[in-house]
């Protein structure tokens, strides 16, 4: 049965667990109590925490998910690294630290229900801030919608602008352009050999002018 402490210790880790994104396990052998501590600081200021913990202890915590977890990242000399926000900028804290340091050692990483070895944790560590990276896949998506919003306005944009200049004039009671002889509506182009048959009429009424004008003269001489 576990002591007192025991139990608190096992109640924190798993909170610790519970409220995490992933944990990263390191190799902190050599490195001296002061040294952990400004490791400490320099996660907690991204978003995450680094603890000292028996492995049975941290198996407790973990629970079932502990079965996707190698065994080597959860034995021997272990600091785990509970990451609650900034993926990368967590991993790239332990990253660098390891490398100045020469002592601290990455083992791996659990994320999301998988494990990522040291080399994986390293590529995490090279992403950019979750706030960029979200900046740039929205960016993607919206550049092509963009485009098609700028094509669709640009074939839009000369019948709306002649519309409205139509619009405009009967606003003001200006009289519209004639259609040019291209766009004379074909009424207008059907009705013309009807203008010109009835021009041709009276010349064809002449003779029946020209007879007339005897019966004038008899009746004229008839009378003396």
């Amino acid at each position: 049965m576990p002591t007192a402490d025991k139990a608190r210790t096992i109640e924190q880790a798993k909170e610790w667990y519970s409220k995490s994104v992933g944990v990263v396990f390191t190799d902190y052998r050599g490195l001296k109590v002061k040294e952990v501590q400004a490791l400490r600081r320099s996660l907690r200021e991204k978003g995450g925490e680094i603890h000292v913990l028996k492995n049975t202890l941290f198996r407790l915590a973990a629970g079932d998910d502990v079965t996707n977890m190698p065994d080597e990242f959860h034995n021997g000399t272990t600091a785990v690294a509970f990451v609650f926000e900034n993926e990368a900028e967590c991993a790239k804290v332990l990253l660098d630290y390891a490398k100045s340091s020469k002592i601290l050692k990455v083992k791996g990483g659990y994320f999301s229900g998988k494990a990522f070895t040291s080399k994986e944790v390293e590529a995490l560590s090279e992403l950019p801030p979750r706030d960029v990276l979200i900046s740039q896949v929205i960016g993607a998506i919206a550049a092509p919608l963009t485009n098609l919003v700028g094509t669709i306005e640009a074939l839009y944009a000369d019948p709306i602008r002649v519309i409205g200049a139509v619009a405009d004039k009967v606003a003001e009671g200006s009289p519209l352009p004639e259609p040019t002889a291209e766009e004379a509506p074909a009424s207008e182009a059907a009705e013309a050999p009807a203008e010109a048959a009835a021009e041709e009429t009276p010349a064809a009424e002449a003779p029946a002018e020209a007879e007339a004008a005897p019966a004038e003269t008899n009746s004229e001489e008839t009378a003396e």
